[in-house]
């Protein structure tokens, strides 16, 4: 009997949590097309927020304002990351621990400490803390998955390239980097939606001058919100989703071709 309870409890909890998790997205991908401009009642099927939000200036702008940001950190984070677990793999390897703080350390405690440090040293805040903030936070996640994958390549490959002439550095384009282009593909697009969706950061860190997707959002809420917010919300968990999917993809292809 206590059995029979028990694997009846697990999946009514498994439902019950997904659903807890889900259910709110859904109701906001639902009430983007929403024709009414109150959010909480449901009047008729419409597009027109979609239309209204690919005519807004405002959106336009921060969409831009984060693109810029994504990519330079994602640049930024990616190179840095590559430097150091190449050239820095046997004397500062012990040191990749603490690229994994991000997981566990809040992002708000980032966050702040950013800011302090910023107000610290009196630098100005804007795009390019904001882009500093992100590369930070990319950090944490391009370290391991380059490390991670660095490890797993045959020493014999670097060890036949430099005995047959070939410098550190030839080496390192020619042999290492074509084999860590899948972890450094999935990193970036890691890192993209990570900055892409930020707030927490880009709250403490932009300025006031500087403004995001998720500064965008945020704002408009604050101010009575609009449906255009939830057609916004759609398009950037439609967005994500995709990154998201083709960064698994990706993955599961490095997985493949190494166990090949």
């Amino acid at each position: 009997m206590k059995t029979s309870v028990r694997s009846i409890s697990l999946p009514i909890f498994v439902t019950c949590f997904f659903l807890f998790l889900y259910i709110p997205i859904i109701v906001l991908v639902i009430f983007s097309f929403n024709s009414s401009p109150m959010p909480y009642e449901w009047s008729g099927f419409t597009t027109d927020w979609y239309k209204q939000l690919f005519v807004c200036k405002q959106a336009w702008y921060a969409l831009t304002n984060s693109l810029i940001v994504a990519i330079s950190s994602v640049t930024l984070s990616i190179v840095m990351a590559l430097m150091l677990v190449y050239y820095g793999s046997g004397t500062f390897s012990r040191l990749f621990v603490a690229f994994y703080g991000s997981l566990v350390v809040p992002e708000i405690v980032l966050a702040v400490g950013l800011l302090g440090f910023f107000s610290l040293f009196c630098v100005s805040l804007g795009f390019i803390t904001l882009i500093v903030g992100h590369t930070l936070l990319g950090l944490g996640y391009a370290v391991p998955i380059i490390h991670a994958r660095f490890l797993e390549l045959e020493k014999h490959l670097t060890e036949a390239s430099l005995d047959l002439g070939a410098t550190r550095t030839q080496t390192f384009f020619l042999v290492i980097l074509p084999l860590l282009i899948p972890s450094l593909l999935a990193a970036s697009l890691l890192i993209f939606v990570l900055s892409l969706d930020d707030f927490l950061i880009a709250f403490f860190c932009a300025g006031a001058e500087t403004q995001t997707l998720p500064l965008y959002i945020f704002s408009v809420v604050r101010s009575g919100g609009s449906p255009m917010v939830n057609a916004l919300s759609t398009i950037m968990l439609l967005v994500g989703s995709l990154l998201i999917l083709l960064m698994a993809i990706l993955q599961a292809r490095k997985v493949i071709s190494f166990g090949g």
